[in-house]
C-alpha cells in the first residue's frame, strides 16, 4: 500500500513536486501551506499560494495554520494519519510537526548538502561562482539542514546562468528527486548518509543591503554577484541619487583608468560600469520608479551626455 502523504510548501517552486506525486498515484491526504495574504493593486486582493491553488484543483484538503504549535492544528494534522510528510520550500517546523508521522518528514533542499545550508542556496551558489550545484532530500532533524541524506541530484551552472535559470531547472529536476525519494522510502531498501558538518557552508537569507554591488572587485566577481541575484531581488547600485537595479550584464575584460563604479556610455547603444579589471556591460536594468527594460530602450529615454565616454 502506498504511503499516505502530507505535503508542505508554498511557492511555484514546490508545485511540480506536488504534481508529480499526484500523477504517480500517491495519496496526498493533505497540504499545509502559508496563510492567504492581501495584495495586488491597492492591496485589496486575496492572494493564495501556488501550492494551495494546486491542492484545491486536485480536491486535496488544505490547512493554513498561522502557528504550527496551535493544538487545534496539531489535532487536524494528526487526523490526516500521514505515513510520510514532505517539505518543499516551506517554513521551519517544530519537532511536534516533523516528528509526527511514523515514516518521518523529509525536505527537498536546493543545494548539495552540507554545502549552502540556509534560506538562499541557489543565490549563493551562483554568487560564489560555483560551476555545479544540485538538490538534496534529507530527513528533518532539530538543527536546520543537517539531517541524514536520502538522495542527491547534481545540476550544472553555466557561466552566464542566473539564479532564476538554475531555480527553474531545479524546480523540475527536484520534483523528480522527490518522487524517487518517496519510492526509495516505500521500498525500505536505503542507507542514510550522515552529513559532514566540517564541509558545511552557509546560504543566509538575502536582504536589501546584501544586494548592493561593490564595483571595486574583479569583473568576474561582479558578474557572478549580479547573476546570482537575478531576476529577484536584483543587484543594485546608485545612479545620480536613484537606485539602479541591474538584471543582466555581460563581462568585458578591458583595462581602463576609470575609478571602479564609473558609468561609461555612448548615450545610445551601451552602458557599462567600471570594475577592477574591466567592465560589466549592462544589458537589462531598472531605474527606481521605472519598469524593467533593455539598455538601448533605457538610453533612448535618458540623457547621459555628461557621463564618461570612451
Amino acid at each position: 500500500m502506498k504511503p499516505r502523504i502530507v505535503f508542505m510548501g508554498t511557492p511555484d517552486f514546490a508545485v511540480p513536486s506536488l504534481e508529480i506525486l499526484i500523477a504517480a498515484g500517491y495519496p496526498v491526504v493533505g497540504v499545509i501551506t502559508a496563510t492567504d495574504k492581501m495584495g495586488g493593486r491597492g492591496g485589496k486582493k486575496l492572494l493564495e499560494s501556488a501550492v494551495k491553488k494546486c491542492a484545491v484543483k486536485h480536491g486535496i484538503p488544505v490547512l493554513q495554520p498561522p502557528k504550527f504549535k496551535n493544538p487545534e492544528f496539531l489535532e487536524q494534522l494528526r487526523a490526516l494519519k500521514a505515513d510520510l510528510q514532505i517539505v518543499v520550500a516551506f517554513r521551519m517546523l517544530p519537532v511536534s510537526v516533523w516528528d509526527m508521522p511514523k515514516g518521518g518528514t523529509f525536505n527537498l533542499h536546493g543545494s548539495l548538502l552540507p554545502k549552502y545550508r540556509g534560506a538562499a542556496p541557489i543565490n549563493w551558489a551562483v554568487i560564489r561562482g560555483e560551476q555545479e550545484t544540485g538538490c538534496t532530500t534529507f530527513f528533518l532533524k532539530k538543527e536546520i539542514d543537517t539531517g541524514d541524506i536520502l538522495l542527491q541530484h547534481r545540476i550544472p551552472i553555466g557561466p552566464d546562468d542566473t539564479a532564476g535559470d538554475v531555480h527553474d531547472r531545479m524546480m523540475l529536476e527536484g520534483a523528480e528527486l522527490v518522487l524517487k525519494t518517496v519510492q526509495l522510502i516505500e521500498s525500505g531498501d536505503y542507507t542514510l548518509q550522515e552529513q559532514d558538518g566540517t564541509a558545511a557552508t552557509s546560504a543566509p537569507k538575502i536582504h536589501r543591503e546584501t544586494c548592493e554591488i561593490n564595483w571595486d572587485q574583479p569583473t568576474q566577481v561582479v558578474h557572478d554577484f549580479v547573476r546570482g541575484l537575478s531576476p529577484f531581488p536584483s543587484a543594485w547600485t546608485m545612479m545620480e541619487d536613484k537606485q539602479l537595479k541591474i538584471i543582466r550584464g555581460k563581462r568585458e575584460f578591458k583595462m581602463h583608468d576609470y575609478k571602479p563604479g564609473t558609468l561609461v556610455t555612448d548615450n545610445k547603444n551601451y552602458l557599462k560600469i567600471a570594475c577592477q579589471d574591466g567592465y560589466l556591460k549592462v544589458e537589462r536594468l531598472q531605474l527606481a520608479g521605472k519598469r524593467r527594460m533593455d539598455t538601448e530602450e533605457f538610453l533612448r529615454g535618458m540623457d547621459f551626455s555628461h557621463l564618461a565616454m570612451e
